[in-house]
C-alpha cells in the first residue's frame, strides 16, 4: 500500500482554496434528487486494495441492482484528490459518491455548495450514530448535520525497528517509549550507539497535512482525546499544547529527527529507527522491517488502552451534481454495511470507522494479531476539525511548528500564542 502522505498529494492551503473558489451546487430541485433512483457514478483512491475491495463492492451491488447500476472509476489523476474534487465541483462534473474525502476539507467543499447534507436523508442520523458510535460526533458540521460519511481510519502508533533497536541495545520486544524522558532517552541511545542515523524521521515540510503525523497524534494523546479546536478556541497555545511541541523541539534541536526531506523511505531505509503510522504500514513494509509497534508518547505516561491518536481517516461524500441521490444513499448504506465493512477491513487492514470495531470484528483480529493493536486504538481517535477554514488553520499551525519546533528560530510559545490567535480568527469566519 503507498504511504497514504503519498496519497494525499503534495498540496498548499492557498491551492486548495484557489481550486474551489467560486465553486457552486450544480442547482436543481434537491429534494427532488434525493428521492431520485438510477444509475450513479462513484470515485474511489487509487490504492491497490482499495481498488479492488472497490470493484467487489460494485459488482456485487450491480448483480442485484440492473436498474441502479454503479459505474466506478479511480478518482482521476492530480495534484491531489483536493484539488481534483474542487475543480470537479466548479466543473459540476462530480460524481455521486467519493470514497476518499479527506475530513478537514468538508467544510470548504460544504460551504461551497458541493456536498448533500447527508442528514436530510430520513435515516441518516440514526444509520450513522448506530454505525459509527460517539466517534461520528467529530464529523458533524457547525450545523450539527452531517455532511460526510464516516467511513474509515488508519491509527497512527509508532513503529519501531526491533533489529535497530537490539542494536542500540534496546528492548526489541517490548521497549518502554510511553513519556518524553524515555522517548528521548532512547532515541539518544539509537543515535549514539550508531544504531541508525536518526531515531524517528518525520516529514519535515511545510504542507497543511504534516501536522496529522507528528503534533497532532500526540497532541490528543497528551490531552487525553482533544483535538487543536475545542468549544471554538485553538489548543495548541495551552499547557498540553505546549509540551507537546516542546518534546518534539528537542527531538530536532538534539538531531534526533531529520530537518530536511529524506528522497526515499527513512524507516524502511533504516536511517530510522521509528516512524509514526498507521496499519496500511503492516502490509506496506511486510518482510522488510522486523516491526513493532506502541501507542505514541504522553509527557508522562498513559496506558496503551487511554491512549489516543490521530486517525488519518478517509470518509465518503455524496456530491450535489449528483442526480440520483436516492440510489447514492442507498450505495452508501451498502458500502458501509457490517458485510462490506468486513471486507473492507480483509482486504485493505484499514479500520472501519464502527462502534466497538475489535468486538465486532473478533475473528479477523484473532487470525490477524498484527492488527489488534491498531483495532484497539481506532476506538480512541481525534481528527482534524471539519470546518471551512480548516485548510487555512492547519496550514497556520505548520508554518509556526516549522520555524520554531523543525528550526529551532525564537520562542515556541511566542509561536503558537500568534498561530492560535490566526486559527481562531478563522474559527470565528463562517
Amino acid at each position: 500500500m503507498q504511504r497514504r502522505r503519498i496519497a494525499i498529494g503534495i498540496v498548499t492551503a492557498a491551492a486548495i482554496a484557489g481550486t474551489i473558489a467560486g465553486c457552486g451546487s450544480s442547482g436543481g430541485n434537491a429534494s427532488d434528487a434525493m428521492k431520485a433512483h438510477g444509475p450513479i457514478t462513484i470515485w474511489y483512491s487509487n490504492n491497490a486494495q482499495e481498488v479492488q475491495w472497490g470493484k467487489a463492492m460494485v459488482s456485487s451491488w450491480n448483480s442485484a441492482h440492473p436498474k441502479e447500476k454503479i459505474k466506478a472509476q479511480e478518482v482521476p489523476a492530480g495534484k491531489s484528490t483536493e484539488e481534483v474534487l474542487g475543480a470537479a465541483i466548479t466543473a459540476g462534473t462530480t460524481p455521486c459518491l467519493v470514497f476518499n474525502n479527506l475530513p478537514a476539507v468538508t467544510g470548504q467543499f460544504q460551504k461551497q455548495g458541493g456536498l448533500v447534507d447527508l442528514s436530510k436523508f430520513s435515516d441518516a442520523n440514526s444509520y450513522i450514530e448506530t454505525r459509527s458510535g460517539s466517534a461520528a460526533d467529530q464529523y458533524k458540521s457547525a450545523d450539527g448535520d452531517y455532511y460526510q460519511m464516516p467511513w474509515k481510519q488508519n491509527p497512527v502508533m509508532i513503529f519501531y525497528n526491533k533489529e535497530l533497536f537490539a542494536k542500540a541495545g534496546l528492548s526489541a520486544d517490548s521497549p518502554d517509549l510511553s513519556t518524553y524522558d524515555k522517548f528521548i532517552a532512547a532515541a539518544k541511545q539509537i543515535k549514539s550507539s550508531g544504531a541508525a542515523p536518526y531515531a524517528i524521521y518525520p516529514a519535515p515540510t511545510s504542507e497543511f497535512f504534516q501536522p496529522n503525523f507528528d503534533y497532532l497524534p500526540l497532541l490528543a494523546a497528551q490531552t487525553g482525546g482533544k483535538g487543536m479546536i475545542e468549544d471554538g478556541k485553538a489548543t495548541i497555545a495551552g499547557k498540553d499544547g505546549l509540551e507537546v511541541a516542546n518534546f518534539w523541539r528537542t527531538i530536532y534541536s538534539d538531531g534526533l529527527a531529520g530537518n530536511e526531506q529524506y528522497q526515499g523511505d527513512a524507516f524502511a531505509d533504516g536511517k530510522a529507527a521509528m516512524a509514526i503510522v498507521g496499519p496500511w504500514a503492516i502490509a506496506y513494509y511486510g518482510d522488510k522491517v522486523k516491526w513493532g509497534s506502541v501507542p505514541v508518547p504522553t509527557k508522562d505516561g498513559v496506558a496503551a488502552d487511554k491512549t489516543y491518536t490521530f486517525p488519518d481517516a478517509k470518509n465518503v461524500g455524496m456530491y450535489t451534481s449528483c442526480k440520483n441521490q436516492g440510489t447514492a444513499w442507498d450505495v452508501l448504506k451498502f458500502a458501509t454495511s457490517k458485510d462490506q465493512d468486513n471486507k473492507l477491513l480483509t482486504v485493505t487492514g484499514q479500520m472501519p470507522i464502527r462502534d466497538d470495531l475489535a468486538t465486532v470484528y473478533a475473528d479477523y483480529f484473532a487470525a490477524h494479531p498484527d492488527y489488534k493493536e491498531f483495532g484497539s486504538q481506532s476506538a480512541r481517535t481525534v481528527d482534524d476539525p471539519s470546518g471551512p477554514n480548516t485548510v487555512a488553520q492547519l496550514q497556520a499551525l505548520r508554518n509556526a511548528y516549522t520555524k520554531s519546533v523543525i528550526s529551532g528560530s525564537g520562542s515556541v510559545e511566542d509561536a503558537f500564542k500568534a498561530a492560535a490567535e490566526k486559527i481562531d480568527k478563522l474559527q470565528a469566519q463562517k
